[in-house]
């Protein structure tokens, strides 16, 4: 997999990308990440890539310009499978895109800021527009490196045991069930019974019991797409 990020802040993504699994992943030749200046793609001898909007509203808006330009270029080197916008107004990132992401071969994510892009971005050279949550952000960046660390780590070989992935909270939408590990008795706190006898049928029923009760009593939400 390919994953091109377009950002006026690279530095901010640099880190998660370099780090822990995503690195590893680097490193096995599973994922290739390459980070875009978006004012390296700016006519302005400023390097400037924002402006005020029309109409008077405040704040600073990305331009069209330097992001048709690196789209463009971007394209003109390879095929991709979606370019994704991160943006507060965008389908709410789950689970379930970052499995259907993970099987794609290259993907651009574009980073929003400031005030957001030229609308026309959105209608002409986007294919995805996703949010990570209800609130605002300064920039897309810590947005893209989310998406980008819950993709990679599906893919095959990017973790060491790939079946802790299948289990993780909202797969299925489910909540993860409690995991414990030694000492089995720490100050009279003690693991429960079931995870210490080696049957593993009755740890999967618990196990499952867990996840159905922690999902209806913390995300009932969840519970009703089941």
């Amino acid at each position: 997999m390919r994953i091109d990020i377009i950002t006026v802040l690279p530095e901010m993504i640099e880190g998660t990308i370099n780090t822990s699994i995503l690195k590893r992943a680097q490193d096995k030749g599973l994922v290739t990440f390459e980070l875009h200046n978006l004012r390296d793609y700016t006519l302005d001898k400023h390097k400037r890539v924002d402006d005020y909007p029309y109409g008077g509203e405040a704040g600073m808006v990305l331009q069209i310009e330097p992001i048709d330009r690196a789209i463009a270029y971007l394209k003109s080197q390879r095929d991709y499978d979606e370019v994704i916008f991160t943006t507060p107004d965008g389908e709410q990132f789950a689970q379930s895109t970052a499995n259907e992401l993970s099987l794609l071969n290259n993907i651009i994510i574009l980073c929003g800021h400031y005030k957001g892009v030229d609308y026309r971005v959105r209608e002409h050279l986007i294919t995805r527009e996703i949010s990570i949550g209800d609130f605002v952000l300064t920039g897309g960046e810590l947005a893209a490196a989310i998406i980008a660390d819950a993709i990679v780590r599906l893919i095959p070989g990017a973790i060491g045991d790939e079946q802790s992935a299948l289990s993780d909270s909202f797969q299925d939408n489910l909540l993860a069930p409690p995991v414990y590990t030694r000492p089995a008795d720490y100050k009279g706190w003690t693991v429960p019974e079931v995870l210490l006898s080696g049957h593993e049928r009755k740890i999967h029923e618990w196990r499952l019991e867990q996840a159905e009760k922690r999902t209806k009593d913390l995300r009932p939400d969840l519970s009703r797409k089941m």
